[in-house]
């Protein structure tokens, strides 16, 4: 299988952290690419020139990180990224992990192509307020209250975004503002899975 990716993505470090976790990441070559490319060996494989672009053994090309995890979930060893017996619970704390992450995403991305100023626009305003719903809405998550650090898909989503939101909005100091998700973050990120696979 190919992965392509590059080293600031936090969709592809998703990706990433879940071939660790199934023991599948020696049977992936990881193709670093740039996805803003227009001749990138990337946009020949990918219409959509996003990352990350998983190919497999069979060509088939698979995109968006949750849907790419969902099917690496189903091949190799180790515990199950979305465990039957909570798929829902999982699936929903993946999603608030996506749209913390998107959210984030979107003011780093609107903010190099259109400086600040974009954070006063409607859409702008609206990213800022989606992530500071999301740190509350987390602060008091019952998977973080209760310590649950096992890495499902769900949590792996949630604490990739944090360390997005630490890595390229520090501003937002989300460490101190909240001190149970910062608490329940660092037990997540000391795993092998998540310091392989850290922003640099």
């Amino acid at each position: 299988m190919q992965l392509y990716l590059n080293a600031t993505s936090p969709y592809a470090r998703i990706v990433r952290v879940c071939l660790y976790e199934k023991r599948l990441i020696e049977q992936v070559e990881l193709c670093w690419c740039d996805p803003w490319a227009e001749d990138s060996e990337l946009l020949q494989i990918a219409p959509l020139s996003r990352i990350p672009t998983l190919v497999n053994d069979e060509g088939e090309v698979l995109t968006e990180s949750l849907l790419i995890a969902l099917y690496l979930d189903t091949l190799g060893e180790g515990a199950m990224l979305v465990p039957t017996n909570a798929q829902a619970k999982t699936l929903a704390l993946s999603g608030l992990g996506q749209g913390l992450m998107d959210a984030a995403f979107n003011v780093v991305i609107s903010r190099k192509h259109g400086g600040r100023d974009v954070d006063e626009t409607l859409l702008g305003r609206r990213r800022l307020k989606a992530i500071e719903r999301a740190l509350i809405t987390l602060e008091t998550h019952p998977c973080v209250v209760n310590g649950n650090s096992e890495r499902t898909l769900g949590v792996i989503a949630v604490a990739v975004a944090l360390s997005y939101l630490s890595f390229r909005l520090p501003e937002f100091d989300w460490e101190n503002r909240c001190p149970a998700l910062s608490a329940w973050h660092a037990r997540v990120a000391a795993s092998e899975s998540f310091t392989l696979t850290a922003f640099v």
